[in-house]
């Protein structure tokens, strides 16, 4: 496997944030100092795991000069742990992109089929849902439109946690799921499809302009979950950026007000992604290096029927075990995504 673990890097940036911790200013703004002193910590593990790695890996290593041979299956197992701590290690080298460490909005949307791709786009929430819940990622369902019949017409979740931008930004793209569908009567088989957008949540300090008057704001009544008093007023919110045509939706909260920043703050963080894009995409052109994998193109099939079969179209991914990965355990298909970009 690729990639390098720089530990001296590692550990300079930790000097680096400690020192800008005592600065007399750093809690000033609050959200920028939670957001170095999460990274912070993070490194802090990384560190201390690789340095317990290299020192029980040093003492095995003196042992097995000295062991006798029943103290062989002892040292085995030892070894067998540290493989273990040697394969995390080696994902962090690999979550190392820019936003990789930041929380990050996860949009799903039903593509052409009615129903059939309103019920599709409401698995795959429930997949994403269960994988936060089985990896230790807290989420939040900041908008969901309900379809008409079954399943949902969005979704939008904000994703909590260590590199959740980094697992989460591997499922951008479209998600093909074949079936027969529980909605015709005939029993045929249907082809639906679902995209997934993913942005990483930036902190207010980003460099972006917003003008007022490109903004179009509409409020409307909620529609999620939470009883009778969701839909007592117009809390709901939908900002559409006019020169982008980008559109964000937040009803998450009985405020309207609080809707309104939690919106703009998802719009922020989509228009400076997009800058961010265009500039690498730039870059890339100057250098000649031609991106595939762009946003919009199919990157993963599901099939129920005829036979069971989920594959990955980057990795190559496969596995007939269905039921277990529509019930959240994608994490091995992210890691083998994330692989596929080490030289």
């Amino acid at each position: 496997m690729g990639g390098h673990f720089d530990l001296e890097g590692k550990k300079a940036k930790i000097i680096i944030l400690e020192n800008e911790m005592k600065q007399e200013n750093f809690w000033d703004n609050v959200e920028l100092a939670n957001e170095k002193n999460k990274e912070l910590v993070s490194l802090k593990k990384i560190v201390e795991k690789v340095e317990k790695t290299k020192n029980s890996l040093a003492d095995n290593l003196e042992l097995l000069n000295i062991c006798e041979e029943n103290e062989l299956i002892q040292i085995e197992e030892e070894v067998n742990l540290q493989k273990k701590l040697v394969e995390q290690l080696e994902m962090n080298t690999l979550l190392n992109g820019k936003f990789d460490a930041l929380n990050c909005y996860l949009e799903i949307h039903p593509g052409a089929g009615g129903t059939e791709s309103c019920d599709w786009a409401s698995i795959l929430l429930r997949m994403y849902e269960r994988f936060c819940e089985k990896n230790n990622f807290s989420y939040e369902i900041i908008d969901e439109q309900k379809g008409e019949e079954a399943g949902i017409k969005s979704a939008v979740l904000l994703i909590k946690g260590d590199y959740a931008y980094g697992y989460f930004h591997v499922e951008k793209g479209v998600h093909r799921l074949v079936r027969i569908s529980p909605f015709d009567s005939n029993k045929r088989r249907h082809t639906s499809f679902a995209s997934v957008s993913v942005t990483p949540e930036f902190n207010n300090d980003i460099d972006i302009e917003i003008k007022e008057s490109d903004l179009k704001i509409d409020v409307y009544h909620s529609s999620g979950a939470g009883g009778q008093s969701v839909n007592t007023s117009n809390s709901a919110v939908r900002i559409t950026h006019l020169p982008s045509k980008t559109v964000v939706t937040c009803q998450n909260e009985r405020s309207q007000l609080k809707n309104k920043d939690q919106a703009m703050k998802m719009l922020k963080s989509k228009l400076y992604q997009m800058e961010q894009e265009k500039k690498e995409k730039e870059l890339n052109q100057i250098k000649g290096i031609n991106l595939s994998n762009e946003w919009g193109s199919q990157i993963r099939n599901y099939v129920l029927e005829p036979y069971k079969l989920i594959k990955d179209l980057r990795s190559e991914y496969e596995s007939y075990n269905v039921d277990k990965i529509l019930d959240g355990d994608i994490l091995e298909i992210m890691e083998s995504v994330l692989k596929t970009k080490v030289d």
